[in-house]
């Protein structure tokens, strides 16, 4: 095995686009992932076990997949064979599998890289998985999806998943401070420089290409800093995207939320289409959504949290632009659907108490009794088992600690089923009400 610090893949051509030419050559080159390339990190271990295993390399776009497999086929002095699951057919598969078997009798380890490894269909994945159970190369995997949906299990079971992050905002300044140090380039204004890496989301590659081009527009202008006017200009409708931490973006999914809850779906549609066509990551919106269907619906229509969770999953496994059109079918069915916010309002006035209020025992009719002793002491004395009871409910029965008795969180909304759970607790009550008077 070669040295993994040693220069790996030859240098690109001074004319490549500068992602190419910044493509790190060794580990320690690379920039991000700490948690899988540090020391003692799983990514890192497996670089330095002197055997390489078959991996799926799970992140979002421009955060160094290919990177990583390339470096990995260096470090171990193998043939690297790079297929697409997108463009590539079974016909692919059998051509890695004559270089694999060529390499081999060579004496040469081959390391198979499948882009795109989540759009592998029935075919290519039957195609393929006998020679990974073979070892006739090692397999390396990359996608931005979520693998457990569309991975052949029996593939996925032969491969370790490595979660890949989204590049921080310090690794991208990083990055850029390396660009500009190639390209001899102006420098930029605090502001550009922020922008510029919020709208590359962490990834990588948008920044170094955007960077270029930006660049290259600087040039006849005769440009000494590059500034937002020159972004603006560089990236036009691009440009539309959120500064995760900034005003804009919490006004905007505070528009969204406050949309659904006034019951307009024009509105909610309006504000969730803006939020998508900046570019902000659809599995935020997804929570957010999900927050809305307990916060602001609950039990007035419990259908809604199993319809946003299911919108959720299934954006999880289309991906985008697919996914988004039922993330879209949940705007409008939270949007249209009775409101209540009394478990949400029970909850945290529950909460206020408990945080205020001394521990209080809990009685001893309502205690578990699994010894004698505990028996013997009146652990369970007197409770009633409500199964037993009339209609399953034991009137008059106490479940609060002593001296909270009348205390009271959950008030239903007169909204959706809501209605019949609040006639449900009236008639609960007045039952309480009635076997305590004859007591």
């Amino acid at each position: 095995m070669s040295d993994l610090f040693s220069a790996g893949a030859p240098e690109a051509a001074p004319d490549a686009p500068l992602a190419e030419r910044l493509r790190p050559r060794t580990l320690d080159q690379v920039i991000g992932q700490q948690h899988l390339l540090g020391p003692g990190k799983p990514l890192r271990a497996a670089f330095e076990s002197g055997q390489p295993h078959s991996m799926i390399l799970w992140g979002p776009p421009g955060v160094g997949k290919t990177t990583l497999a390339r470096l990995m086929a260096d470090a171990f002095d193998a043939q690297f064979i790079q297929i697409s699951a997108v463009l590539g057919g079974v016909k692919d598969i059998r051509e890695a599998v004559e270089q694999a078997q060529v390499a081999r009798s060579m004496g040469r380890r081959t390391i198979v890289f499948v882009d795109e490894v989540h759009r592998f269909n029935k075919a290519q994945q039957d195609a393929f998985l006998p020679h990974v159970e073979s070892g006739l190369f090692t397999f390396i995997g990359a996608t931005t999806e979520n693998p457990s949906f569309e991975v052949n299990s029996a593939l996925l079971s032969r491969a370790t998943v490595h979660v890949l992050q989204a590049l921080g905002d310090a690794d991208m300044q990083v990055l850029l401070g390396k660009a500009q140090q190639l390209l001899g380039a102006p420098g930029m204004t605090e502001a550009a420089r922020d922008r510029l890496i919020g709208y590359a989301d962490g990834d990588a590659r948008r920044l170094l290409n955007t960077y270029e081009n930006l660049v290259r527009m600087s040039g006849p202008q005769g440009v000494l800093e590059i500034d937002e006017a020159l972004l603006e200009r560089s990236l036009g409708e691009q440009l539309r995207r959120y500064d995760k931490g900034g005003e804009q973006f919490y006004d905007t999914i505070s528009a969204l939320h406050k949309s659904v809850r006034g019951s307009d779906p024009d509105a909610a549609l309006y504000w969730f289409v803006r939020m998508v066509d900046g570019g902000v990551d659809a599995r935020y919106i997804s929570r957010r959504l999900i927050r809305m269907a307990v916060e602001d619906i609950g039990l007035a229509d419990p259908r809604a949290l199993r319809l946003t969770l299911d919108a959720a999953e299934t954006y999880e496994r289309l991906g985008s632009p697919e996914g988004e059109l039922a993330l879209a079918e949940a705007v409008v069915y939270l949007a249209m659907a009775p409101k209540s916010n009394a478990v949400y309002a029970a909850y945290n006035a529950a909460r206020a108490f408990v945080k205020q209020d001394g521990t209080r025992p809990v009685p001893l009719h309502l205690r578990n009794a699994p010894t004698r002793l505990m028996k013997d002491i009146g652990y369970g004395k007197g409770y009633r088992y409500a199964h037993d009871e009339q209609d399953a409910f034991a009137a008059g029965e106490r479940y609060l600690p002593d001296g909270l008795e009348d205390l009271s969180f959950y008030h239903p909304a007169p909204r959706g089923l809501e209605i019949r759970i609040g006639e449900k607790l009236e008639e609960l009550r007045q039952k309480n009400e009635q076997s305590r008077k004859k007591r």
